[in-house]
């Protein structure tokens, strides 16, 4: 159902902003989930198209970092370090994944995602 909503340029380029704002979290604390959050916040009651990309995005970084939280402990008997890299490597590739295909007007699905935001 949710894969057939038209949107127009601008609610594209409001989703895909929602994503890729996630990359803030490469520059400030809590960057990752704060971004989507406010792109999210600014355009949700304005297009669903946006409301439901901002809402998978804040999803998936609430996700990461709440694994990431729970990674990290582990790294002192070194096996969170591989995690951790994996939780790296996978938010990378899903946000320009997710990013394109907001921008393209198709739906993506984040995986490992915990809902919590409905």
């Amino acid at each position: 159902m949710e894969e057939n909503i038209r949107s127009s340029e601008s609610e594209r380029n409001w989703a895909m902003l929602c994503h890729l704002s996630a990359f803030a979290g490469f520059i400030f604390p809590f960057g990752g989930a704060l971004g989507p959050l406010i792109c999210w916040l600014s355009k949700k009651d304005e297009s669903v198209w946006v409301n439901i990309n901002g809402r998978n995005a804040l999803n998936f970084q609430l996700s990461i970092l709440l694994y990431s939280v729970l990674a990290i402990p582990l790294c002192f008997i070194l096996i969170g370090i591989p995690i951790v890299l994996f939780l790296l490597t996978l938010k990378v590739i899903c946000i320009i994944i997710a990013s394109i295909r907001a921008g393209n007007g198709k739906l993506f699905r984040y995986p490992l995602v915990i809902p919590f935001v409905q």
